[in-house]
């Protein structure tokens, strides 16, 4: 059966925080720190990060309006709660009131960990679920510098459980950032690989709001801009001679696709990639792009008008198509801009035991993500898919 769009007089929520979009908007952030009343900032990246021209910049906009920084930069790639724990003792020993995150999802998520904590106190992992923060953090501000994870605005906040090696989805409105400064600038150093998985992540960020079964008009409109620009530009760039323009357009599409996943949720992919990332410390955009398609497959009949309307976003004509014909060209649009941009076909390791298999698929069943998919997925259905991506 087809979903169909909410009705006028059903409730539905849309959370976003306040944002600034255009070139060297990142340069504002001592001003906007000092709206914040702020004496002592941290500020929490990676290393990598903090290697950039413009993040010294950054640093040097917050020093000129007499703020006091501490820079945390230990937050890695699928954020360990080990390291929002040491950063939650930093932020208070060392005397700070705002925590601005400068980095990808990695150390936006941590920064949002650390604010969590800082305010609650507890073990991180405590907050895992749906509206379990009982207090607001610090005012956090972040400012990304990759264009599709989108935690510079929403109400998510993904931390890897390091004992089960597995990542938890903390969800709620008190992790929605203060304010996003969103600079095409940073997107320039990003490597074409990071840029191709960051891209496909926002793209199924979009479709999965999509076809989400608490999607509303509102997350509708933005979740399409999202995809339209993504097939229009992801491919542009990764390539060397990228523009400024394709750039501009993957930081927008990431934006409209954060406002539409943050307030309709998601779905199997990111419940099955939340499984797949903690278990084998794989970048996320890759597990979500090798998921997309046989996610979207398994989902089809139960979303059929939603996958139309996405079809025509990424230049499919599907009028005069049956099911099986639109679903096939969707599909094949999708893995041959998956292609494209080099994410694989199969997820990158040999073999998986049967341990392992029940594990990713546990873990799948369990997450929040799981809850809006368009169906529910039988548990055969999920280990046949996991199964069938370690070929």
């Amino acid at each position: 059966m087809s979903l169909k769009m909410e009705t006028p007089m059903e409730l539905r929520k849309f959370v976003v925080p306040e944002v600034v979009v255009g070139s060297a908007s990142s340069l504002l952030i001592g001003r906007y720190l000092n709206h914040f009343g702020s004496r002592k900032a941290m500020v929490v990246t990676d290393r990598q990060v903090r290697e950039q021209d413009w993040f010294h910049q950054i640093i040097q906009s917050i020093e000129e309006a007499n703020i006091s920084v501490f820079i945390f930069d230990d937050a890695t790639s699928n954020p360990k709660d080990y390291e929002v724990m040491m950063g939650s003792e930093l932020f208070l020993a060392n005397d700070c009131d705002v925590i601005v995150a400068v980095g990808g999802g990695s150390p936006m998520d941590c920064a949002k960990g650390i604010g969590i904590v800082s305010t609650n106190g507890g073990h991180i992992l405590d907050y895992v679920g749906v509206d379990e923060i009982r207090l607001p953090g610090p005012p956090l501000i972040c400012i990304p510098t990759t264009a599709g994870t989108s935690a510079d605005v929403s109400q998510f906040a993904i931390i890897a459980d390091s004992q089960a090696k597995v990542k938890k989805a903390i969800i709620s409105k008190k992790v929605v950032p203060d304010l996003a400064l969103i600079d095409p600038i940073p997107l320039t150093t990003m490597d074409p690989y990071l840029t191709a998985c960051t891209g496909i992540d926002a793209l199924t960020h979009a479709i999965e709001a999509c076809v989400s079964n608490a999607r509303s008009g509102l997350t509708h409109v933005h979740a399409l801009s999202a995809i339209r620009l993504i097939h229009q530009h992801l491919e542009k760039a990764v390539q060397p001679n990228r523009s400024m323009e394709s750039l501009q357009a993957l930081m927008m599409s990431s934006l409209h696709a954060g406002f539409a996943f943050s307030n309709a949720s998601l779905g199997a992919v990111h419940a099955m990639a939340h499984s797949l990332g903690g278990l084998m410390d794989l970048p996320h955009g890759e597990c979500n792009g090798i998921l997309l398609e046989k996610v979207m497959e398994a989902n089809f009949e139960s979303a059929e008008d939603m996958y139309r309307i996405i079809a025509g976003e990424m230049g499919i004509e599907s009028v005069n198509m049956n099911l099986e014909e639109v679903k096939s060209s969707l599909l094949h649009r999708i893995a041959n801009l998956r292609r494209n941009i080099g994410i694989p076909d199969y997820i990158p390791f040999d073999a998986i035991s049967k341990q392992q298999l029940d594990l990713l698929t546990e873990s799948a069943l369990k997450d929040p993500c799981m809850v809006t998919n368009p169906r529910i997925l039988k548990e055969k259905e999920v280990k046949d898919i996991y199964e069938f991506l370690f070929q």
